[in-house]
């Protein structure tokens, strides 16, 4: 099934969008030096994960929808199930 050419259009750029901010997140989380207290770190390490895990589900979305699988939006029945 061959896309719009708009839509490819955005899929390729959100995707380079996307990759930028994770190899953003991932810079950023060597910020806190290790010999720095918790209470002083500038970003929360574990925030910073599930930013990074978001953001590489996001970009696995992205290369599916370019390799042409349908968008199939999630029910709630495939989200009880844990299906994306």
């Amino acid at each position: 099934m061959s896309r719009p050419i708009g839509e490819s259009n955005f899929l390729h750029e959100l995707k380079a969008v996307v990759a930028v901010e994770l190899t953003m997140a991932e810079v950023s989380h060597s910020q806190n030096p290790p010999d720095l207290p918790v209470g002083e770190w500038l970003l929360d390490p574990i925030e910073t994960e599930r930013a990074q895990v978001g953001m590489r589900g996001i970009l696995a979305a992205i290369t599916e929808l370019e390799n042409g699988a349908p968008f199939r939006p999630a029910t709630g029945r495939d989200q009880m199930r844990g299906r994306p």
